[in-house]
């Protein structure tokens, strides 16, 4: 399992344009046949301001995968414009966890 934390702030557009965007990228995962029940994607903003935080664990050949849908490229390119180029992927790794998830 990989695990990421990718962090930005929104510095071109609005909060609504980008969500829709976010939306689609999320139901192109959910609609992927080999995708789907594979990937777990989290996005958040991080308080009043412009910074969001994703949070993805997928199984280990997901990412490459993901290299190959024409809608991953766009979402890549589009995080990486709204961002203003300024984009941080992170490996993270669980040390402790709850026995539930939310």
């Amino acid at each position: 399992m990989k695990r990421f934390a990718i962090q930005y702030r929104l510095e071109v557009g609005t909060p609504e344009v980008w969500h829709q965007e976010i939306a689609r990228f999320i139901a192109a995962l959910d609609a992927d046949p080999e995708i789907a029940g594979r990937i777990s994607y989290r996005c958040m903003k991080i308080g009043a301001g412009p910074a969001y935080v994703h949070l993805v664990a997928a199984e280990d050949d997901i990412p490459n995968l993901l290299q190959t849908r024409p809608w991953f490229k766009h979402y890549t390119e589009e995080t990486r414009r709204i961002s203003g180029g300024k984009v941080e992927v992170t490996p993270i790794e669980i040390v402790g966890q709850t026995q539930k998830l939310m």
